[in-house]
């Protein structure tokens, strides 16, 4: 049964560095809620909001099991710096990982395929750095280790894809919110196309069904979208300061028809506005509708 968006969990704690919701709470509030069901956590500390998100879906235990390898897959596309928000941002993906080894990952492996050289992108991101710290496979995507896999969507067939993704106990997806000159957005269902291999401008014929067609073969256990910064123009890439803003915001759910029709309200639009999201809803791979979705808004 729908869950009238009206009825919100609104949660307000005091901001400071490192502050979280208190488990007990988080996880009383997630008992019983719908795989749709979206956490929009705001405040500025992007580490403490991300983990808020998470642990008010439940915690990442309730994702992550101990012994498992988990594949984080952030966005690290671009040749910018975090303040351009072209990447993910560093804070949030080094947070998911940290909770990730608190849950007990025997193996946490991050990567992408990027459009501009890798080396540079994972160090310019910030992403590289961010990672040192902690006890994380953090490595450049390998050519080799791509093969062909049968899709079976309406617009892709098959297509080449990471098999280190694909091989994984977990998948947890972290893409950034920004403005895209071809797809209007990125968000969570288009960072998949750092997963494919082969040449990717080939899709873009009938990008938003072959968008949708990804999701019947990627299936993350868990999104969190970085609205830290969001790119409001000249997108994928961008380059400058006056097309980024500040929104302090990260929200986390399984469903990513649902997250990306909640990043889409960032920018004015909704997700109705988006080829891809309502080429998977008609596919029946998730729900656009707001008003039909338990969301928890949480102020750090």
């Amino acid at each position: 049964m729908a869950i009238d968006r009206r009825r919100f969990l609104k949660v307000t704690a005091a901001a400071g560095a490192g502050l979280a919701l208190p488990g007990g709470l988080a996880m009383a509030a997630s008992k019983g809620d719908a795989p749709g069901t979206l956490a929009v956590v705001k405040g500025a500390n992007p580490a403490a909001i991300t983990r808020a998100a998470v642990e008010a879906l439940g915690g990442m235990g309730k994702f992550v099991k101990k012994g498992e390898v988990v594949v984080v897959k952030p966005n690290i596309g671009w040749d910018r710096t975090p303040e351009l928000a072209a990447n993910t941002n560093p804070e949030v993906v080094a947070e998911v990982v940290r909770m990730c080894i608190e849950a007990g990952a025997r193996k946490v492996k991050v990567f992408d395929r990027t459009c501009n050289d890798p080396r540079r992108c994972y160090v310019q991101s910030g992403i590289a750095e961010a990672l040192k710290p902690l006890d994380v496979e953090l490595k450049h995507i390998d050519e080799r280790r791509f093969r062909k896999v049968k899709i079976g969507g309406r617009a892709l067939k098959e297509w080449p894809l990471y098999t280190e993704a694909l091989e994984a106990d977990r998948l947890i997806n972290i893409p950034i919110a920004k403005h895209h000159g071809l797809a209007r957005l990125t968000m969570a269902i288009k960072n998949w196309m750092g997963l494919m291999g082969g040449k990717r401008s080939a899709i873009h014929q009938d990008l938003d069904q072959a968008l949708a067609d990804l999701m019947l073969v990627i299936k993350p256990d868990l999104s969190v979208l970085d609205a830290v910064r969001i790119l409001t123009a000249n997108g994928p890439q961008g380059g400058s300061l006056s097309d980024v803003k500040r929104l302090d915001t990260v929200i986390a759910g399984v469903d990513q028809v649902a997250v990306d029709s909640y990043g889409a309200t960032l920018f004015g639009l909704t997700g109705s506005d988006l080829g891809y999201v309502t080429a998977a809803e008609e596919m029946g791979l998730g729900a656009s509708d707001l008003s039909s979705i338990m969301i928890k808004e949480i102020k750090l």
